[in-house]
């Protein structure tokens, strides 16, 4: 029998203290804006300072967390998030509100770093991101629903993410120290050099491009709501916990789905949906408009971040590229309130969400040939050739095996394992005499004949 598939809990908390900042952009922002003396865009600067800190955070500790364990390294993320949003939740300082804003998305982003390390170790690393999105999804739209009742103070959100952090802390004594054995697959040498290089770069490069553009939209959709679709503050909120609450539905959906449809067509495919649902969202004038586009947006965009988080973690056991491509996510996620606002400003909502569509659709082809090329698919007979080996499809084709069915193997190098055959000697004319003795200098089979 097979043995059960297990949820690893411990990096699912992680995994939600360290995402959570991101999903509650739009209301630090907002927040930051209207209870503070900071403008609109040193309201979205001071957002974009937050998520680079979280993502340098995961570019200083990429190749780092399989040499110093995931235990320590969690624990310090979560302090450093607790103590820096809870500072920036309890002062008005436009100073130390940036300070403890910054020191909090470094231990975010710490955070965030070594689940993606453990998550991209595990046997199933989809299903384990599919449970961190969504339990993140789950208390972000918590949030929603229950800030806008308790005043309009900035340090409400910042409040919950280090009150999430701190609740997440009793769970890393579950985590392996830095003397467990390294979670990659056995053998796996630990100064190997980061495998597909190629398809890694790309991917980092147009996830960047690609959360730049969700949080463009995401950073700015509160000021859309209240401003240009006359929804209220109460309200506004209530759409985005639906919109959440609806994220949670395409969560598990795939989930259930899982690998069935390889990650070429959810990651080809529902960026294409995202780009008309942005184009929709950010050129709504009536709550109606606004609503539809936030909840479809948020139901396709956690479904293709899960492909692309499961994605990356195929690329590497050791979770390098799955560490790197998130940090890349942050880094585009970081500069999004900023771009949105600048955009914004220039080209008006609806001009932004053309732009923002138009730029998903560029980088939705290079994104949906990593994985073509990393996940494989059925091709055509003959196709396919083994290093130094017969074309596998022709192989198959031989023995009446259907050719969609043979994988690509020419993405991922398979290893071929030669095994020596012992095949019995052909008789040769003149191996067999006459039964007698032989001359004493005779070799067998050397008689006449």
């Amino acid at each position: 029998m097979f043995a059960p598939r297990t949820t690893p809990w411990p990096l699912v908390a992680l995994f939600t203290a360290g995402y959570l900042p991101p999903y509650l952009l739009p209301t630090t922002v907002g927040r930051l804006d209207t209870s503070l003396p900071l403008s609109t865009t040193q309201a979205g600067a001071v957002g974009s300072a937050l998520l680079l800190s979280s993502a340098t955070a995961g570019f200083l500790l990429a190749s780092r967390v399989q040499r110093f364990g995931a235990r320590t390294p969690a624990r310090l993320g979560l302090v450093l998030a607790v103590l820096g949003y809870g500072a920036a939740a309890l002062t008005t300082a436009v100073p130390a509100v940036v300070l403890g804003a910054v020191v909090g998305g470094f231990g975010s982003g710490t955070a965030m770093t070594v689940a993606a390390t453990r998550i991209a170790a595990e046997k199933d690393p989809h299903r384990a991101s599919t449970a961190g999105l969504l339990s993140v999804s789950a208390l972000a739209g918590a949030v929603y629903l229950t800030v806008p009742h308790l005043g309009r103070a900035h340090g409400l959100p910042l409040a919950a993410i280090a009150l999430t952090a701190l609740a997440v802390w009793p769970l890393t004594g579950r985590l392996p120290g830095p003397a467990a054995a390294s979670p990659a697959a056995p053998g796996a040498d630990a100064t190997a050099p980061l495998p597909h290089r190629r398809s890694g770069l790309v991917l980092a490069v147009t996830v960047l491009c690609w959360s730049l553009a969700q949080n463009s939209l995401w950073g700015v959709s509160g000021r859309i709501g209240l401003t240009q679709a006359g929804l209220g503050d109460a309200t506004l909120g209530v759409v985005f916990a639906v919109a959440l609450g609806a994220g949670l539905v395409g969560v598990l959906v795939a989930g259930a789905l899982g690998p069935r449809l390889g990650r070429a067509m959810p990651v080809g495919a529902g960026t294409v949906l995202i780009a008309g649902c942005i184009a929709v969202s950010a050129s709504a004038t009536t709550p109606t408009a606004f609503a539809t586009g936030e909840i479809a947006w948020n139901t396709v965009y956690p479904v293709v971040l899960s492909y692309l988080i499961g994605l990356a973690a195929s690329l590497d056991a050791r979770g390098r590229w799955a560490v790197l491509v998130g940090s890349a996510s942050s880094l585009g996620t970081a500069a999004g309130p900023l771009a949105g606002s600048v955009l914004s400003a220039q080209a008006g909502y609806a001009g932004m969400g053309l732009v923002l569509a138009a730029g998903l659709l560029l980088v939705a082809a290079p994104m949906t040939a990593v994985a073509l090329h990393t996940s494989g698919r059925p091709l055509l007979p003959g196709a396919i050739r083994r290093r130094g080996g017969t074309p596998a499809a022709l192989v198959a084709a031989a023995t009446g095996t259907p050719s969609g069915a043979v994988p690509e193997v020419g993405a991922v190098e398979q290893p071929v394992v030669e095994i020596d055959v012992e095949v019995p000697a052909v008789a040769v004319q003149g191996a067999y005499d006459t039964a007698g003795p032989r001359q004493a200098a005779a070799a067998p089979g050397s008689g006449p004949g």
